[in-house]
């Protein structure tokens, strides 16, 4: 194989691993102006050389959006989901007019906005909406029909009783997709890498709930298909369309040559800084439809439409200082502070730089002359630093080790980019810990969720974890959604937490590297709170299941003034500080191990883990020769396939209780 053939695969290979971590994993590694100039990459050679293309080619097929183990019923589209052919200059879209003026007489156009989201059908019957599926590959797509129907803006019932589908694009708003971040940031999830990612991950939801939270909204762009009406152009199906109720696709304009066109490109360019979503690109259509089917289609794309991509706008300005902030899961965030710049509609005047490695790989210095760009039209990035324009008075920056904000240590494990400081009652985590602190595996206080927890915040009702204990009733009684009732319920709840075992207060530190199974596991060594605090790395490694690292964890997080300060204000609270006695009832589940799958309707999994553990028994996360049994919910996934290949005793959960009520 040839230099260049051997290229080709290369590149074909990394296209399609680029496009599944885009559109199946919801997890992009590279930016879509990178992802873009790969496939202009893979065209020029197939326009070279022909005889390279493979029915395969991320140029021949529509890349399917949706995982490969799908929970969703497939749906075969009616009408095929094309995608569009991308053009990157204006050049690109006065060819593709001078094509439209060959192939037809005087064809007139619509330029649209390209919005960023997830492509979907919608299908109505007499009026009323029946189905919706993703685009997928653009013959079979997923049914999604049950989380469509959290989107406020897609209308249950039409104006007229017809039967019509539509396509459109489900998109999540960009305080939305803020709004979400900041939430899984505080739950010490994994952050959506853009808004685009963020409403396929939410409108793949097996649970409809958790679509209708995440607030996706949609535009309607297309009549698909419709037996009982005809349209002359897509400028009047669109306006048909929204005379039914849809919610249609902004900024539309009607253009009769190539100027025009360009102009309409322009107006929806500068637009895009005032936008409260993502848009990728503007869309060149042939408005009138008999126009089209002479125009014709290719098995991927139609030929009377082209898609412009935006190019990312870059500004140079200077990094003036680097600070740091510190999020609510401790972790140092190092920020540029910028000289201010406009860049794609709006002023910059800060920039995150990541992490340290970031700092690091692009050696970026206070004083250093950067290119700004906007990620996505949304979020301002640090693109390039402009090495020949430094002058010798630029400063090195190093993160910290010592938290600024509380004068904590702040350390980086081995694992992990980020540094993040270690102290429990650092004002900058706080919001964090008392979520985690009040959870249900933690210290399990029911009603101290989130909402309520940053409403105490926010009215000073408290500073730190141990002033939970000292609310009353009366304080909190008029807080958002609480009354006199709830407040006592909480107050109650507050109370009863004090009482729980020794394992859930370990848990509930939070702990780096110690979880509740490991909680339990040093509680039946450590009797008392304060085993703990005089304990060595070397006592912490006598344990089973406890490695260095988690023993250095240990060490460091009860040595710290800020835990010793914090136990000693929550003994004065009376929360237990003491191991119980043994709490096995029995051992008839001792030497036995419980693999956990699917939905129990009677149990949360949590409980299931306890009741087992109480009874001498392990629990494991995987199955095995050497698992036991394997309890199964309802969706009982890939791990109740595995268990009946090997033969492994499969329970329901009635079995499990009379297991439990039976002695036996």
């Amino acid at each position: 194989m040839n230099n260049l053939k051997q290229k080709y695969e290369d590149l074909k290979k990394k296209i399609n691993y680029y496009a599944s971590k885009y559109y199946n994993d919801d997890d992009p590694e590279i930016s879509d102006f990178e992802y873009d100039m790969l496939m202009v990459e893979l065209r020029n050679i197939e326009k070279e050389h022909p005889e390279y293309i493979t029915p395969d080619s991320p140029t021949q097929v529509i890349v399917a959006e949706g995982k490969n183990d799908s929970h969703f019923a497939e749906v075969i589209h009616q009408v095929p989901l094309q995608s569009l052919q991308d053009v990157f200059n204006t050049n690109d879209v006065i060819d593709f007019c001078q094509k439209m003026n060959k192939a037809v007489v005087n064809p007139s156009y619509v330029v649209e906005t390209k919005i960023d989201g997830l492509s979907v059908s919608l299908e109505y019957e007499k009026g009323v909406f029946k189905r919706g599926a993703t685009r997928g590959n653009g013959l079979i797509g997923e049914d999604v029909t049950l989380n469509l129907n959290e989107i406020k803006n897609i209308p249950k019932k039409l104006k007229d009783k017809i039967d019509i589908i539509v396509r459109g694009e489900v998109y999540m708003p960009h305080s939305a997709f803020e709004k979400l971040n900041e939430e899984r940031e505080v739950l010490g999830e994994k952050l959506f890498a853009n808004p685009r990612n963020a409403a396929a991950g939410s409108l793949r939801q097996l649970d409809p709930n958790i679509t209708r939270d995440r607030n996706l909204d949609i535009f309607i762009f297309n009549v698909q298909k419709s037996d009982s009406i005809e349209f002359t152009s897509h400028y009047e199906s669109l306006k048909f369309l929204k005379e039914q109720g849809f919610n249609i696709i902004p900024l539309i304009f009607k253009a009769n040559n190539e100027k025009e066109v360009l102009e309409a490109i322009d107006k929806i360019g500068n637009s895009r800084g005032d936008l409260e979503f993502d848009i990728d690109g503007a869309v060149v259509k042939v408005d009138n439809l008999k126009q089209r089917e002479e125009i014709g289609v290719t098995t991927k794309t139609p030929k009377w439409a082209v898609a412009y991509k935006y190019p990312p706008e870059k500004k140079e300005t200077v990094v003036k200082d680097i600070i740091i902030q510190v999020g609510r899961t401790g972790a140092l965030t190092p920020l540029a502070i910028l000289e201010p710049v406009r860049v794609a509609g709006s002023t910059i005047s800060k920039t995150t730089l990541h992490n340290e490695d970031f700092i690091k790989d692009k050696d970026i210095r206070i004083g250093d002359r950067v290119l700004i760009q906007k990620a996505g039209d949304v979020i301002p990035e640090l693109v390039e630093v402009l090495k020949d324009k430094r002058t010798g008075n630029e400063k090195v920056f190093e993160i910290p080790r010592v938290c600024p904000v509380c004068g904590a240590e702040a350390i980086r494990e081995d694992d992990e980019a980020v540094v993040r400081c270690t102290g429990i009652e650092c004002p900058a985590r706080l919001f964090r810990s008392l979520v985690h602190f009040c959870s249900r595996e933690a210290m399990n206080i029911d009603g101290m969720g989130p909402a309520i927890i940053e409403q105490l915040l926010d009215k000073n009702l408290i500073s730190n974890i141990a002033d939970i204990y000292v609310l009353n009733a009366e304080q909190i009684k008029d807080l958002d959604k609480m009354g006199e009732k709830s407040a006592n319920n909480l107050i109650n709840a507050i109370n009863n937490s004090k009482s729980n075992s020794l394992d859930k207060l370990i848990t509930s530190f939070g702990i780096r590297h110690i979880g509740a199974k490991t909680a339990k596991v040093l509680t039946k060594h450590f009797k008392t709170i304060d085993e703990f605090l005089n304990a060595t790395e070397d006592d912490f490694i006598m344990v089973d299941e406890v490695g260095e690292i988690m023993a250095k964890s240990l060490v460091n997080f009860f040595a710290s003034k800020q835990t010793i300060d914090l136990i000693n204000r929550l003994k004065t609270a009376g929360v237990n500080m003491q191991s119980g006695v043994d709490e096995n009832i029995d051992d008839r589940f001792t030497g036995k191990t419980f693999v956990l799958t699917g939905t129990l309707s009677r149990l949360t999994r949590t409980e299931a883990s306890e009741i087992i553990e109480k009874y001498g028994g392990k629990t494991s996360s995987s199955v095995s020769k050497k698992t036991d049994f394997v309890l199964a919910g309802e969706e009982a996934g890939s791990k109740l396939t595995k268990a009946e290949s090997l033969g492994i005793k499969i329970i329901s959960e009635d079995e499990f209780f009379e297991m439990i009520e039976n002695n036996a």
